[in-house]
């Protein structure tokens, strides 16, 4: 079944090599405007997966539509809407960063002089565009390949590690341009990583793989409602307190540790606990928390395969 607002989707997508299953029947949709974000452990099937859209490698079972066209049956229709860097972006060093976008734009039809000057500028590259690339830092050469994938204004961007070998800054510098080229291209930007603190920063939702099989797919916003917080109550008499609460609130962890309550919830039980601690007019000295960090709730759903 398609979904008219996803401009690409995923439906049970397999790859297998002998008898060992690389990717099993991952599914998905990234609708347009969206930074999608596609995590795992390295060798968990990302690369193999994006290999599969982008027609580097060929499903063994499974459909992908690209704006509803079958990437199996409309290859080359359904590539018009991609673009994507798999990997490292290739330039030649020895020209210029213009020259390349110009030789780049030759194996595309349409791809004016005007839209050249227009990817330069959306990636930021309009001062240093007639350098030869050599003279690059890696954070511009992978501007300038985002530029090249641009060039035929695809639907859908595929970026497989960007931030390999970026510095900080470099890593910000991206984040926040494919952030950006998201919000004001319409562009569905979907990225590959195995690093959680940059994908916790650069997207909108989050699909876990792991060992081939699509754990989770859920927004950064739900999975960060999600994450346990340790909330600590101060009070003049923890455990009695505690007695109260549990009545009032059964279905929410509670202990006395330390003398203080400590009660483990998400961070939308807090307003209805705040409210029992007033109804129950508990004198409260102090209520803070030590939140369950998001890497803790990440493991929690791979069960502890390590996502850095």
């Amino acid at each position: 079944m398609k979904n008219a607002d996803a401009v690409l989707q995923l439906r049970n997508v397999t790859k297998k090599i002998g008898k060992r299953t690389i990717v099993d029947q991952v599914s998905f949709d990234v609708p347009a405007g969206e930074v999608f974000g596609f995590l795992g452990p390295n060798g968990a099937g990302k690369t193999t997966t994006i290999r599969m859209i982008v027609g580097l490698i060929a499903m063994t079972a499974g459909e992908i539509y690209v704006k509803g066209i079958s990437v199996n049956k409309q290859f080359e229709r359904a590539m018009t809407h991609i673009g994507a860097i798999v990997e490292n972006p290739e330039m030649y060093k020895f020209l210029t960063g213009y020259q390349n976008l110009v030789y780049f734009a030759r194996r595309h039809t349409g791809v004016t002089t005007e839209r050249i000057n227009e990817v330069v500028k959306l990636v930021g590259l309009q001062n240093r565009i007639h350098e030869k690339v050599k003279r690059y830092s890696l954070g511009m050469r992978q501007r300038l390949g985002v530029a090249q994938a641009l060039l035929h204004r695809p639907s859908v961007l595929i970026l497989d590690e960007p931030t390999n070998g970026l510095d900080p800054a470099g890593i910000r510098e991206l984040r926040d341009y494919l952030r950006t080229l998201a919000r004001q291209e319409g562009i569905a930007v979907i990225v590959s990583s195995h690093l959680l603190s940059e994908m916790e920063l650069m997207c909108d939702r989050i699909a876990i793989i792991q060992a081939g099989n699509l754990i989770d797919v859920r927004s950064m916003n739900d999975l960060k409602n999600r994450v346990a917080h340790r909330i600590i109550v101060e009070v003049e008499e923890p455990e009695p307190t505690k007695e109260v609460l549990t009545a009032m609130l059964p279905d929410i962890a509670m202990a006395v540790q330390a003398g203080q309550l400590e009660i483990t919830a998400g961070r939308d039980r807090i307003p209805e606990l705040t409210r029992a601690l007033v109804q129950a007019e508990i004198d409260v000295y102090g209520i803070r928390t030590a939140n369950q960090s998001l890497e803790d709730r990440f493991l929690e759903l791979t069960r502890g395969e390590q996502i850095v």
